[in-house]
């Protein structure tokens, strides 16, 4: 597994991450066992960067890489904090204070059993509290050696701009894929100027571009709420899927690892995380390293899936709203 650096000032950790939230929460009933095999897997094949939320499965992820992980040195993790959940699993906002950024950490930190943390970043950006007082408590730990680096998630460049004035920033989780290039207008271009990294995530589009999704295939977790996976958007889509399915065939690959590959030739500034949920998707993309892209490859890539090809937005509106990097 080769290593590429979560911008000029994070850490070096392998080419694909693994984003563990699926075993967790919002993808339907998971397999905590197979979860913690996955997660053993992934490390011993040279994953070494593992991406959490505390308010996955409220608490339950932080808890499930503990009980997987034979050695915390071998891995990197990353922990997203501030979405505020209830007893009914239901969403009820952001808080990003700073007195909350030490009692999320502090709560994190007892349930990895581990004494800090590799990244640490606010999920969402908190619109009531400015950027530049997360981003500085955050700081208040880095000093006192409970967070190694900071991160953002889902911010636009004028915020990045703003926080990484503070304390410099590692790298922004951010979702990228063939189905999503919004960053590339200007989000992108300032992250690169200011040498933060890009933590892709949703590089499969929640499963629609895995080549696995069918037309027939019910939704029963939060992507039923997704616009991408309903009525005509979906078959819209999945006809899009079958495009890639003919290049993928042709170079004898799979349509989920051309999709991750896709994304990793972005730059090897671009850590895509991959949310396998079972050892047997994780082999899948793990082989995603394996695959050359030449230019002609991107070419007809981008050619059968253009840039702003996918039908419906990423998220459902009220979801959307709380993307700082849409605005």
């Amino acid at each position: 597994m080769h290593k590429r650096q979560l911008g000029s000032t994070g850490p070096v950790v392998s080419e694909l991450g693994l984003g563990c939230m699926g075993m967790s929460d919002l993808y339907g009933p998971a397999d905590e066992a197979e979860g913690v095999a996955t997660i053993q897997a992934a490390v011993d094949a040279g994953v070494t960067l593992l991406d959490t939320g505390d308010f996955y499965g409220m608490g339950h992820n932080e808890l499930l890489i503990r009980r997987a992980l034979r050695n915390r040195e071998d891995v990197a993790i990353s922990v997203k904090f501030g979405a505020l959940r209830d007893p009914d699993g239901g969403w009820s906002g952001v808080d990003a204070r700073p007195e909350a950024v030490r009692n999320f950490l502090a709560y994190t930190l007892r349930r990895l059993g581990t004494d800090h943390v590799d990244v640490y970043r606010p999920a969402r950006l908190d619109p009531s509290v400015p950027i530049e007082d997360t981003v500085g408590a955050i700081a208040e730990q880095v000093e006192k050696g409970y967070v190694r680096h900071i991160g953002l998630s889902e911010v636009g460049a004028e915020t990045l701009r703003r926080a990484h004035a503070v304390h410099p920033i590692a790298d922004l989780q951010i979702e990228y894929s063939l189905l999503s290039r919004g960053i590339e207008d200007e989000i992108l271009p300032t992250c690169r100027e200011l040498g933060i990294g890009i933590t892709a995530y949703g590089v499969l589009s929640r499963g629609l571009i895995s080549g696995h999704w069918t037309s027939t295939r019910g939704a029963g977790d939060f992507r039923g709420m997704s616009p991408r996976f309903q009525g005509d958007n979906l078959a819209h889509n999945l006809a899009l899927v079958e495009e890639l399915r003919k290049i993928a065939a042709e170079k004898d690959v799979t349509v989920a690892q051309l999709a991750i590959a896709w994304v990793a030739s972005r730059g090897d500034d671009v850590v895509p995380l991959v949310g396998a949920r079972t050892r047997e998707r994780l082999a899948e993309a793990l082989r995603a390293t394996e695959v050359g892209l030449t230019d002609n490859d991107l070419a007809r890539i981008e050619a059968v899936v253009p840039r702003d090809a996918a039908a419906g937005e990423r998220y459902a509106p009220a979801q959307m709203a709380h993307l700082d990097s849409e605005r």
